[in-house]
């Protein structure tokens, strides 16, 4: 719709010239099946045209773009009805005797002008209307790109916090994996300053920094999890928001870590073709947990909130995030079209 108004306004001057040839023409056309045909010549058109025009092209490109009408338009009125008796003075020059009455000639060219610029009137109004659209369409585009950074600026600090968590609790128990988890951490840090400040990314860098999470998250919880990821993408290239799924991944975690016992499933399933991405996430889950949580796991929590909020901005009505918590699994299918 947009871009089909788009074209019109660029070939607007090209359809007001058509519209001009049309009016020229009736006449014309209108007494073609007559005999005889149409009495007066091409110079009487043109007259009448150039009075036509005059009147709508002072009110389209000067009055009706004035904010302040009332103080003009009684000089308006004027104009309407001097360039009315003047038409039918010159038009007199084009017929012999007294062809028809005055004051119905006077009144004939008014109404003339009248219809025509009522006409002009409603184009005016539909193309005005279309552009403070488009101004409110940029302004609604930037203030959600401005919502967007706030989001994005939100993940940052939760998943590096996390992540430092993580490596804080190896180098307490003096891991010899420490080093390995810190240069984990550092293409962490590298990730989200660089590709996390873009718009998209690659599935495929998406992809290795999720994995890069996993792995850090598995070398803190060892034996306590199984992690089962699956992936099944077309296309490794296709471009997707930064850190769109990360949040899902660590909520997923920060449950399982709280739960007793060992070999706590989580299980990651991503799919992405031409049509859309889906993201499947299931952990195991107590009900009581949430009473359990570390305070500052508590705080840092803001992950599906805000993957919610971000996909309400990104892809409006072509979402659907499913989040299930049935018995002791916690289940988020996240559904995007594209």
């Amino acid at each position: 719709m947009k871009s089909t108004f788009q074209k019109i306004l660029k070939l607007e001057p090209l359809m007001h010239v058509l519209f001009w040839c049309l009016v020229l023409l009736y006449p014309y056309a209108k007494y073609l099946s007559k005999e005889g045909g149409y009495s007066l010549g091409l110079m009487h058109e043109l007259l009448s045209l150039a009075f036509n025009m005059i009147p709508v092209y002072v009110m389209y490109l000067w009055f009706f773009p004035m904010e302040s009408k009332k103080k003009v338009a009684p000089l308006i009125i004027l104009f309407f009805v001097g360039l009315a008796f003047l038409e039918f003075y010159l038009d007199g020059f084009f017929h012999s005797g007294d062809y028809h009455n005055y004051w119905a000639g006077i009144l004939t060219n008014v109404i003339s002008y009248t219809s025509l610029t009522i006409l002009f009137f409603a184009v005016y109004s539909l193309k005005q209307l279309y552009l403070k659209q488009q101004e409110l369409d940029v302004v609604t585009s930037k203030n959600q790109e401005a919502e967007l950074r706030v989001l994005k600026g939100q993940i940052n600090p939760h998943f590096l916090f996390n992540t430092l968590n993580t490596i804080y609790a190896s180098a307490l128990e003096k891991d010899d994996k420490t080093p390995d988890l810190i240069l984990k951490l550092s293409d962490s840090f590298r990730y989200i300053l660089t590709e996390g400040q873009k718009n998209k990314v690659s599935l495929k860098k998406e992809i290795r920094h999720i994995k890069d999470y996993i792995k850090l998250q598995e070398e803190r919880l060892s034996n306590k999890i199984i992690v089962d990821w699956s992936e099944d993408i077309d296309d490794y290239e296709q471009e997707i928001p930064p850190l769109l799924f990360i949040s899902l991944v660590e909520n997923a975690f920060k449950y399982s870590s709280m739960l007793k016992g060992e070999k706590h499933l989580i299980l990651l399933k991503l799919q992405s073709n031409n049509r859309g991405h889906t993201f499947y996430v299931e952990n195991s889950f107590k009900k009581n947990v949430e009473s359990e949580l570390d305070k500052d796991w508590k705080e840092s929590g803001i992950g599906l909130e805000n993957t919610k909020k971000r996909l309400q901005l990104l892809f409006p009505n072509r979402h659907k995030m499913e989040i299930n918590k049935k018995g002791e699994t916690f289940k988020v299918l996240l559904t995007i079209q594209l």
